[in-house]
C-alpha cells in the first residue's frame, strides 16, 4: 500500500515532521509511505490552476498515485496553518485527486491539547465537494507536550503514545481493506 503523508509545517525542526518520520519509519512494512514536502508550492491562483506550476503537477500526481493520505498538522490560531490549507486549495481543483481517496490525521503540539482543534477543522474541510475524503474516524492521534515526547534525535520516545499509534495504525490497516 502507497500512502502520501502532507505535514502541514515547514519549520525544520518541526514536530509534525518528526512525527511523519516516525510513522514513515516504524511501519515501513506495513505499507510504503512518502513525507511529501509543501515548502516550493506557490501559493493558490485560480488563474494559473488549468496550467499549474510542475511543482504543482507533482505534488497532485503523487496524491493521486497514493492509497491514502496522512495529514499530519500543527495548530495555529486553533485552526490548520496556511501553507496546509494551500495545499489543500490546489488538490481541491480541478482534476480534484481528494475525491474518494481515504485521509487520516494525526498531530503534536506542545500544547496540551495536541491540536485537537486543528484535526476538527480539517476533517470538516476534507470532506469538503472538491475533497469528498473518507477520514478514520475514531482514531485521532493528539500528541500534545511533544516536545518532552521526542528525543534529541527525533525518535517518538513516550511508551504510551507509541502504543496508542501502534493501535491506531492497525485500525487503519483494517479500514483500508475497504478500500484497496
Amino acid at each position: 500500500m502507497k500512502i502520501v503523508a502532507i505535514v502541514g509545517s515547514i519549520r525544520k525542526d518541526s514536530y509534525n515532521k518528526k512525527l511523519a518520520n516516525f510513522i514513515q519509519s516504524r511501519y515501513k512494512n506495513h505499507f510504503d509511505m512518502e513525507v511529501l514536502s509543501l515548502e516550493n508550492l506557490p501559493m493558490y491562483n485560480q488563474d494559473i490552476e488549468e496550467n499549474p506550476p510542475q511543482e504543482i503537477v507533482d505534488f497532485k500526481a503523487k496524491v493521486k498515485e497514493s492509497h491514502a493520505v496522512l495529514w499530519v498538522t500543527p495548530e495555529y490560531n486553533a485552526t490548520i496553518p496556511g501553507v496546509l490549507g494551500n495545499a489543500i486549495d490546489w488538490l481541491s481543483r480541478v482534476d480534484k485527486v481528494m475525491i474518494g481517496k481515504p485521509s487520516w490525521i494525526m498531530g503534536a503540539s506542545m500544547g496540551n491539547l495536541g491540536t485537537v482543534k486543528a484535526q476538527m477543522h480539517l476533517r470538516d474541510i476534507l470532506f469538503a465537494g472538491g475533497l469528498s475524503s473518507p477520514v478514520l474516524m475514531g482514531n485521532e492521534v493528539y500528541v500534545g507536550a511533544c516536545h518532552t515526547k521526542f528525543d534529541e534525535q527525533g525518535n517518538l520516545i513516550d511508551e504510551p503514545t507509541v502504543l496508542f499509534i501502534d493501535s491506531v495504525v492497525n485500525n487503519f490497516m483494517m479500514w483500508m481493506r475497504q478500500y484497496t
